[in-house]
């Protein structure tokens, strides 16, 4: 599978979605993955710890964005709608409730959105969520 993570750029939001280590993990087993370049400063990783890890670095959002999937931090916002496609597996926090026109846009482009704040185990704990706590 080819991951993208695109540089958040929602305002106030200098998190990344993946860290080199997840990268290690990821093409390990057989994924390719593309960090747009200069996402993980905010976080501080660096384009060169990425490839070390084994990513691509690629220079637009529409590059990351044009992949498989794409793992984010926040949900996306309104100008990154533009980079919705039928099949796109979208990983990231989604908190639709509030935000119909995302939700519908999501809809629209049949995008399958996987939203952090919803993944249960077994005994129905939210894993994603227990670093937020």
């Amino acid at each position: 599978m080819r991951i993208g993570v695109p540089t958040e750029i929602k305002n106030n939001e200098n998190r990344v979605a993946m860290t080199p280590a997840g990268v290690v993990h990821l093409v390990r087993n057989n994924h390719e993955v593309f960090i747009q370049k200069g996402a993980g400063l905010g976080s501080g990783f660096t384009d060169a710890e990425y490839v070390e890890a084994g990513a691509k670095i690629v220079d637009t959002a529409e590059e990351a964005w044009n992949m498989d999937m794409v793992m984010k931090v926040k949900e996306p916002i309104e100008s990154e709608y533009k980079h919705f496609s039928e099949g796109l597996i979208l990983f990231t926090y989604l908190h639709l409730a509030p935000e119909p026109e995302l939700t519908k846009a999501l809809i629209e482009k049949k995008v399958v959105s996987i939203a952090y704040e919803t993944v249960q185990l077994e005994n129905r704990s939210l894993p994603l969520l227990a670093p937020m706590s």
